[in-house]
């Protein structure tokens, strides 16, 4: 296969370049897109603000891509709090496929913060690597009520000491790099503390704490958002990698909210609505059942289908 190009024409740089530019027709296309539905979504969003509880409803419904990662106690805080959900494009001219995803609280028991928002830059490498990266976001929790263990917490503190510990080892090396310096005792104990922790089952609320391939690009130039031509090619090189890393695949969970939930959101509402429908006719049903049949026929019952229940 390597020598396949070899008596031809054609180079590997004349197929990069055919890739780059169906990368650049999809992007637009997706600008373009973006831009024609923003007056439908703020359309929507109208509308759906005069529903009471539509998005812990659409949550109640989310596909598995996105309910696998929440559990049991997620779920009773965003069901009894959730106020509202938005997705937006903050770099339609740079790339559109940059989101942010912002949640709105009413007062809860869990934490004092009323908006929670998370940024992801789409961004590609040089090697070839493209996709989403992002930067922790702290959550002001209340005592004894933090639902990832204090994972978070670590997180940010580590991410926060990063950044002052590349900014100084760049100002004395006048800028020649900090790849030789090895962990800082916050990331130290970040990582020890993953290493004890079973992350199976771990709250939704981790993923506050992602991060993505960019952790040693982006210390490198702390002070700004990483650039969309940014050189990180040094991530695939970054011993710390995905050891420091608490939400794996938090790049996943932030698609599956923009490509399918969010869009998708009247879909799952009445999916909801349905879902509510049904386990009432299944309730009225049994209470009929139990008017017209005798009472000595009451060893059926245990053949009859398991009523539907409600995941709230």
């Amino acid at each position: 296969m390597a020598a396949a190009l070899e008596e031809t024409p054609v180079s590997y740089e004349d197929l990069a370049d055919i890739e780059r530019d169906f990368d650049d027709a999809e992007t637009d296309i997706i600008r373009k897109q973006v831009l024609l539905t923003a007056p439908l979504y703020s359309r929507r969003s109208k509308t759906i603000s005069q529903i009471p509880n539509f998005w812990p409803l659409v949550l109640e419904q989310a596909p598995p891509d996105i309910d696998q990662y929440i559990q049991p106690s997620d779920s009773a805080l965003l069901l009894s709090s959730l106020l509202n959900l938005s997705v937006s494009h903050f770099e339609v001219d740079l790339d559109p496929r940059s989101v942010s995803i912002r949640f709105e609280f009413a007062e809860n028991e869990y934490f004092d913060d009323k908006v929670l928002e998370k940024k992801f830059w789409h961004r590609r490498s040089r090697d070839g690597w493209s996709g989403l990266v992002s930067e922790p976001v702290g959550i002001k929790w209340k005592t004894d009520r933090d639902l990832t263990g204090g994972l978070l917490d670590m997180v940010v503190k580590a991410w926060e000491a990063d950044k002052s510990t590349s900014t100084t080892s760049q100002s004395n090396s006048n800028g020649a790099g900090n790849s030789s310096r090895g962990l800082t005792p916050e990331q130290k104990a970040l990582k020890k503390k993953i290493e004890n922790t079973g992350m199976g089952g771990l709250s939704f609320f981790a993923w506050f704490g992602f991060i993505g391939r960019h952790r040693k690009s982006r210390s490198r130039s702390s002070s700004r958002t990483p650039s969309s031509d940014e050189d990180e090619e040094s991530v695939g090189e970054d011993d710390v990698g995905m050891s420091l890393e608490i939400f794996p695949d938090g790049d996943d969970l932030a698609v599956a909210f923009t490509e399918d939930l969010w869009p998708g959101a009247i879909k799952y509402f009445t999916q909801a609505q349905e879902q509510d429908a049904l386990s009432d006719a299944d309730f009225e049903s049994d209470d009929d059942e139990g008017l017209d049949e005798p009472a000595e026929d009451s060893e059926d019952e245990d053949e009859r289908p398991a009523k539907k229940q409600r995941s709230g």
